[in-house]
């Protein structure tokens, strides 16, 4: 946090801050039709549902400021919202913005983390149209509200996946839980001795915890492929948890394949380093932001071409339980041990 030149925003109010966070602020979307500085946006979606998810970061709960900037921070807030948009088979159009800050914020500090936002809204093509700003007795609360469209009856729930439908995942898993350890036991480290970090070099799992992307190519390359997945969900509390929330909400079960799980090998090798088992942290860790999805086992082909989506199991029938087949062939009951947002 930007120090030099601090600026109180007790010196703007309220309206002047939300002036000069939002002084640059031009809308690109045709659905925008009126935008930040009236009680209201008001947006057209020229016939097309409308999508609506929100989420709510807490500091201390959702991100420690002493390992993560501001700038990553403002990208991260909206990232993970476009992410529910995504897994709803929807496109994101617009974001609305509350925070609530401590006087330990300047402006210059809050500049940063709109620069974040500012940059997720340019790469991810959507229009911050409005929010809130308060005073917070403690901390840095941030609320961001994602809209997006999609097609009548377009939209893909957790609640419909079928009997031998596959389960497929883009991308990789376990990598930020893994960035987390690294970062909080070289916060810890610096806490008792005052020895500076050593993050080992280890960009691509510190990476995927401080700057997560959301899968919008996944879906434009679905929508192209005329593939519509019959239920979905981004993985953010681990596997386990999140494949569970769509097996519960189907009313199916599942088996998942040890070996078909997805490990980035950096993840993988620093997992061994710590002693721990990839696989515990791919289906525990959470944060990835992939998206987790069932299709029709008559898409088999068009997933296969596809090397950023792995398949890696099947839907059963509810009576046949949840289960994962270790590489040794052993079948287990498959737990929800992820992230818990209310522990």
């Amino acid at each position: 946090m930007a120090e030099n030149n601090r600026t109180e925003i007790t010196s703007l109010g309220e309206f002047g801050l939300i002036d000069h966070l939002t002084r640059n602020n031009d809308t690109k979307k045709a659905s925008t039709l009126l935008s930040v500085g009236d009680d209201a946006a008001v947006i057209d979606h020229f016939g097309k549902q409308t999508v609506i998810t929100t989420d709510l970061l807490v500091e201390g709960i959702h991100f420690d400021l002493s390992y993560t900037p501001l700038k990553h921070l403002g990208y991260k807030s909206v990232v993970v919202n476009l992410s529910d948009i995504y897994a709803m088979n929807a496109t994101p159009t617009q974001i609305v913005l509350g925070l609530g800050f401590s006087n330990r914020f300047s402006l210059e500090a809050l500049d940063e983390l709109y620069q974040g936002v500012y940059a997720a809204c340019e790469k991810y093509d959507v229009d911050l149209v409005g929010g809130d700003t308060t005073s917070s007795q403690k901390g840095l609360i941030i609320s961001v509200t994602a809209i997006g469209e999609v097609t009548p009856n377009e939209y893909v729930q957790r609640s419909s996946a079928k009997t031998n439908d596959l389960i497929c995942v883009s991308g990789d898993l376990g990598a930020a839980f893994l960035g987390l350890t690294l970062l909080e036991r070289e916060r810890k480290i610096f806490e008792e001795t005052g020895a500076q970090p050593d993050l080992e070099n280890q960009a691509y799992i510190v990476g995927r915890l401080l700057k997560p992307e959301a899968r919008k190519d996944i879906v434009e390359w679905m929508a192209a492929q005329q593939l519509r997945p019959t239920a979905m969900i981004d993985v953010s509390d681990g596997l386990s948890s999140d494949l569970l929330h769509i097996c519960k909400q189907s009313e199916m079960g599942c088996v998942l394949y040890e070996d078909k799980i997805p490990v980035h090998e950096d993840a993988r090798e620093f997992a061994y380093k710590l002693q721990l088992d990839p696989t515990a942290c791919a289906l525990s860790g959470g944060e990835d932001y992939e998206l987790l999805f069932t299709v029709a086992q008559a898409d088999f082909e068009k997933i296969k071409s596809n090397p950023a989506i792995s398949i890696i199991g099947y839907i059963t029938e509810a009576s046949e339980g949840k289960n994962i087949i270790t590489r040794g062939g052993s079948k287990h009951e498959l737990i929800a041990q992820g992230w818990n947002h209310v522990k």
